[in-house]
């Protein structure tokens, strides 16, 4: 038997009461307020809403360890749940989060763990959704004995800690490989001095895109590139060609790259670049613009209040020809190299999504006992995420 089991059966076995949100904690929602143009100035403190974090202001309102509760609608996760966030120090909190403070009786943390397993789905409301100050407050909530509340929050602390240090080891590896991968991409493809070198436009067709962002939809027949890394989709196509596209202006400029192959439209700020040549392989020119384009572009872009690529630059952009079987070889080298990151890329953001699921599992499990007085969890998986803290 656990030590959380022990508890129950001690202290609560039949079950525990349930009690309002309001009597279980200070909820400071009025003192909370939008930033004032004064202290929305660039500064240390944190600028909260309903999804978190949003800025960093001059300035701040409260001073302490609060739970935040999302109250828009719009941020409601696909669960039901609110999000829910954690702060500590001076902070600023706009009216899009409600805020709460411990009082004697209920731990916080212990509030910051069952909130967020609470479906509010019915409760968002109104012309502009949003789970209102009443519904929160009326919120019902199950506490058990103070022993209880701190055995809960132990063993979920622990198990949250374990998943942020497995989050940090796979993020640390994953950019360690990235940073060896464009080492030798790098070296590999840095023209030797007999090589000789083109301007892009003597080796492509470079043009534009006609489509707009709000064209693009969720699901459709084509990939729609537009600025950004994710590409959307169009039941309509403009292209049908093998080509790079890269963005024409904003933050992706000289950083987002598409291989394609096939049909797909573009939009109109974003360039296509079709090899017209067989002297060139289109992935090695691709490989190479990921690795010489943007210390290129820097010197030369266009920096206006969003930073642009002019046609004139494009065309002059020098690119090395090496003979074609050596572009080939070149591509195999790194079309493994390339692999090998998005294997690491794509197992990085599973293996976290797992790690989230079991620690939602086992929260959900270790608080299911307020309905019943029993607990779900074997003495196997309590004992195997709590002895390791022990």
């Amino acid at each position: 038997m656990t030590k959380l089991e022990e508890l129950i059966q001690e202290l609560c076995p039949g079950g525990v009461e349930y009690r309002k949100l309001e009597d279980c904690c200070n909820i400071l929602d009025k003192k909370r307020k939008p930033v004032t143009k004064a202290a929305r100035v660039a500064g240390e403190y944190p600028y909260y809403g309903a999804n978190g974090i949003q800025d960093y202001v001059s300035d701040y309102i409260f001073d302490g360890t609060y739970v935040l509760v999302g109250e828009d609608g719009s941020v409601i996760t696909k669960a039901g749940t609110p999000v829910v966030t954690w702060a500590e120090g001076k902070i600023w909190v706009n009216n899009h989060a409600h805020i709460i403070e411990e009082k004697k009786g209920v731990l916080l943390r212990y509030l910051f763990h069952y909130i967020q397993t609470i479906d509010v789905t019915s409760l968002i409301h109104g012309n502009i959704p949003k789970l209102t100050g009443g519904d929160f407050r009326a919120l019902q909530i199950p506490v058990p004995p103070a022993e209880v509340q701190s055995e809960i929050v132990r063993i979920l602390d622990n198990f949250t800690e374990l998943t942020a240090e497995l989050t940090a080891e796979l993020t640390a590896e994953l950019t360690a490989r990235k940073k060896q991968y464009e080492y030798y991409r790098n070296k590999l493809l840095s023209p030797a001095d007999e090589i000789s070198m083109v301007q892009l436009a003597e080796i492509a067709d470079i043009g534009t895109g006609s489509s707009n962002t709000n064209e693009g939809l969720d699901e459709g027949e084509y990939p729609f590139y537009v600025r950004s890394q994710e590409p959307l989709r169009k039941n309509e196509y403009e292209f049908d060609e093998t080509a790079i596209i890269t963005a024409g202006d904003g933050v992706g400029v000289g950083k987002v790259f598409h291989y394609v192959e096939g049909k797909y439209a573009l939009h109109q700020r974003a360039y296509r670049i079709h090899i017209n040549t067989p002297t060139v392989y289109p992935k090695y020119f691709f490989y190479y613009m990921k690795s010489a384009f943007l210390p290129y572009i820097e010197k030369t872009m266009f920096q206006g209040s969003v930073p642009s690529i002019r046609r004139p630059m494009l065309n002059a952009f020098p690119v090395p020809v090496p003979a074609l079987d050596v572009q080939k070889r070149l591509v195999h080298v790194l079309d493994n190299f390339e692999a090998i990151c998005s294997d690491l890329n794509i197992g990085l953001p599973a293996e976290i999504e797992a790690r989230q699921k079991q620690y939602v599992f086992y929260r959900d499990a270790l608080l299911t006992y307020v309905a019943t007085g029993k607990t779900i969890l074997t003495d196997r998986q309590t004992d195997r995420q709590t002895d390791r803290r022990a």
